[in-house]
């Protein structure tokens, strides 16, 4: 009894830790985001890239039009950021946590090796990979616990057949307690399998939005005369047809990553709603593409490219465990 009640609070403490965890990523999320400038209700686009020009940048631009289309709407941080070549984790003004302990660091390091390379879009790439190694440990965790789970589904199909019809208080109970001692048998943590998205999607976040507040990103180019600022649908207006290759690569990243999680899904049911949410997805992210200015697309490229990657060796390895 008394190692039931143990495991009950466990549990209840376990939860409360997430729901702290949930506001306090809530509060860092609704804070310093990405502004744009506006003419009336509308967004400015430089005609130039396709772009959405940044309210909020973290540093000046070099492009004298972009500079004149920044004064023609009054923005004027324009006069208080420093150069790019000048930005420090410390330049300007305190807005929030979020921007001081995220944003400002990853827009540093974006620009520090992107000025060491003289390839913003390099540094865009090689940043993203350094992000995605670090978190190495945890993807692994969370693809063995997806395996785990996978091998107790029998056995937690059964407890759910076994107890469909029952919702008196006794029996919930007892459902619980045998579903707890699959998950030990298994070496299941449920906690855990949301660990990864609680640390990736704010660095994910802060990672665009960095990203979005750097001119210098966004003036610069990449190789085969791909612009980091411009939309694959103005360079395809204006003849430049590799970008065709650039959105056939982030469908391709895209549907591989998904697949992949798609594959991992314990039973046919949740397979068939990740199938659907896959094609959903393609669908959407075919569409965005279009808009999607090359710098971000390249991120979103590379970092699908080492999911899929790092998946297919971490199961490799455990086939070669069995």
């Amino acid at each position: 009894m008394f190692s039931k009640f143990n495991d009950r609070k466990g549990e209840n403490l376990k939860k409360k830790r997430i729901k702290v965890i949930t506001l306090l990523l809530l509060v860092l999320l609704s804070t310093g985001c990405t502004k744009y400038v506006k003419d009336g209700k509308e967004s400015v686009i430089y005609e130039k890239t396709g772009q959405t020009i940044t309210a909020n940048i973290l540093c000046k631009p070099s492009d004298t039009e972009l500079i004149n289309l920044y004064n023609e709407h009054n923005v004027e941080i324009i006069n208080e950021v420093p150069e790019c070549q000048n930005f420090k984790i410390t330049s300007g003004k305190y807005h929030s946590l979020w921007e001081s302990i995220l944003v400002k660091p990853l827009a540093w390091c974006i620009l520090k090796i992107g000025y060491l390379f003289n390839n913003m879009g390099i540094s865009v790439m090689v940043l993203g990979l350094l992000i995605r190694l670090a978190m190495l440990p945890i993807s692994k965790k969370s693809v063995m616990q997806s395996e785990n789970i996978r091998k107790a589904q029998p056995e937690i199909n059964k407890i759910e057949k076994k107890y469909r019809n029952r919702t008196d208080n006794e029996s919930l109970m007892q459902k619980s307690q045998e579903t707890m001692l699959v998950y030990k048998k298994y070496n299941i943590n449920p906690v855990s399998g949301c660990l990864l998205a609680f640390i990736q999607l704010p660095l994910f976040f802060a990672f665009l939005e960095a990203i979005n507040r750097i001119p210098a990103i966004f003036e610069g180019d990449f190789f085969f005369g791909m612009k980091l600022g411009m939309t694959p649908w103005v360079g395809i207006r204006e003849g430049r047809y590799i970008y065709i290759l650039l959105i056939i690569l982030i469908i391709l990243s895209t549907y591989f990553s998904f697949k992949k999680s798609m594959n991992s899904q314990p039973n046919d049911e949740m397979q068939q709603q990740m199938q659907f949410m896959m094609k959903f997805m393609i669908v959407m992210i075919c569409v965005a593409s279009f808009s999607l200015p090359t710098a971000i697309a390249l991120y979103w490229i590379v970092t699908n490219v080492f999911a899929v990657v790092q998946n297919y060796i971490i199961n490799k390895s455990l086939e070669k465990r069995m």
